[in-house]
């Protein structure tokens, strides 16, 4: 009984929270000096409490793509660095990527003019309602998660159809375009490296339509008033196929390698990348989709922005089926995941949320 009880006071504070339409950001606004029960993370205090993480052993590779169609010598050898990035990290950073600088620093500031608007602006845009063009809140999982996190995010489907621009905030409507255009041109060259690195047809995952669709989600992660009680965002790993990440220098992203928790430092200019469980299972495990996180800090705000190349709830009835590419099968590398629709996975993803654990684990064959 008391534990029915504990749910429901729990569930009361969720609507109390989402109800009040202005984020963990109109928390802080109001001088919250204690961080809220519903954003308290057990197991972040335990691991907190044991000096856990900030691993200073490793750092994240860090590519150059400057002669990527230039030399054809440097190319194999980046393929190579993207090869070891993604079979051993499953993240890296990439440098000369080709976007330029200016509207990497305007989506920054979009993002961060967007989350800093007026609260009553900004709640026509508030909603958890999956098929609108843009929407904005606290947390996709918010009522699914063991314990929300530290952030607020704005979030738009920008392919394979970009929503009607009109219905963007227009302090960010024109460079999310512009952006999501360089993205997606981006994709596409990563792709092919990723292929080609497979030993396939450079062609290969484009073909698959793993570049065919992208969602970009806006991060805005306040200062926190207890940053050891709780997180920015929990330990995951993404569900779609590829991950473009841009975050400002205020660091805090961290990915798990060899069981320890190794800081992302923020490298001007650069951009993030991570594979997808999507990619992870199309290899057959040859690329890993790995657990990351964002700590919270007690400065800040940080801002990040990620396009996720994958399928969102609300599109279409793709009934495309994904499974582990048959040319990189074999008597010693037997299929280790059933196949499945991107959408469905994602689906799955949203049911269970940001809960610590990889959806893969529910598309694995019994050996």
């Amino acid at each position: 009984m008391a534990e029915k009880d504990s749910n429901d006071d729990r569930k009361s504070e969720l609507e109390a929270f989402d109800d009040s339409k202005t984020g963990v950001k109109g928390l802080v606004d109001s001088g919250a000096a204690k961080v809220p029960r519903i954003f308290i993370h057990e197991q972040n205090k335990l691991e907190h409490k044991s000096g856990s993480g900030n691993c200073q052993n490793f750092t994240i590779p860090i590519i150059d793509f400057q002669d990527i169609y230039r030399d054809a010598s440097a190319r194999c050898e980046i393929i190579d660095k993207v090869r070891k990035a993604c079979e051993k990290w499953g993240f890296f950073q990439v440098v000369n990527h080709g976007i330029p600088l200016n509207i990497l620093e305007e989506i920054i500031n979009a993002v961060r003019k967007f989350h800093e608007l007026d609260a009553d602006v900004k709640k026509e845009f508030y909603s958890r309602d999956e098929t609108r063009s843009m929407i904005y809140n606290t947390n996709f999982d918010f009522y699914q998660a063991p314990a929300a996190n530290w952030r607020d995010s704005l979030y738009c489907v920008m392919a394979p159809r970009p929503p009607n621009p009109e219905e963007l905030p227009a302090v960010c409507r024109s460079v999310m375009m512009d952006y999501s255009k360089e993205v997606m041109k981006f994709g596409l060259t990563v792709f092919e490296l990723m292929s080609e690195a497979l030993g396939l047809n450079s062609s290969h995952l484009k073909d698959l339509g793993c570049a065919e669709r992208l969602y970009l989600i806006g991060h805005y992660y306040p200062a926190c008033p207890e940053p050891e009680l709780t997180l920015g965002l929990s330990k995951h790993t993404d569900s779609g196929f590829l991950t473009v990440v841009l975050q400002d220098q205020m660091g805090g992203l961290q990915v798990l390698h060899e069981d320890d928790w190794v800081d992302v430092e923020p490298v001007s200019g650069s951009l993030i990348l991570n594979v997808g469980d999507m990619t992870q299972l199309i290899s057959n495990d040859k690329f890993k989709s790995v657990y990351h996180r964002v700590l919270a800090k007690n400065n800040g705000p940080r801002i990040s922005v990620a396009c996720f190349f994958r399928t969102h709830l609300e599109e279409g009835n793709d009934s495309r089926l994904y499974g582990p590419i048959e040319e990189l099968l074999s008597e010693d590398s037997p299929p280790i995941y059933r196949e499945t629709t991107a959408k469905d996975y994602v689906k799955y993803i949203y049911s269970k949320g940001l809960d610590g654990t990889s959806g893969l684990q529910h598309l694995k064959l019994s050996k």
